[in-house]
């Protein structure tokens, strides 16, 4: 498994654009319009060629229309709680983003 996740999150053939890591980092953004017209133009590089990451890009639209929107009035605190526990472990876990 570490070997894929290597594989996943590398920085391709010392190319200047988004490694997959700052792709995954940054689709929330993306999907929201939010990022920079060159941050886009990056991610849109990114993707064009990167199957993995357009298969991920892919998969979290269809994760999005599934869900709908998800508000706080709309799970139970205690699963609110396991997600921003599940959240704040993960992002501990990876350590400071830079």
């Amino acid at each position: 498994m570490p070997d894929l996740l290597a594989r996943l999150f590398r920085r391709r053939g010392g190319d200047p654009g988004l490694s997959c890591q700052e792709m995954v980092e940054l689709v929330t953004d993306y999907l929201e319009g939010a990022l920079s017209p060159a941050d886009h133009a990056r991610f849109e590089a990114h993707i064009a060629g990167c199957e993995g990451c357009t298969m991920y890009l892919r998969q979290m639209r269809e994760m999005l229309e599934l869900l709908g929107e998800l508000t706080t009035e709309s799970i139970s605190p205690q699963a609110e709680a396991e997600l921003l526990a599940t959240f704040r472990d993960w992002k501990s876990a990876n350590g400071p983003s830079a």
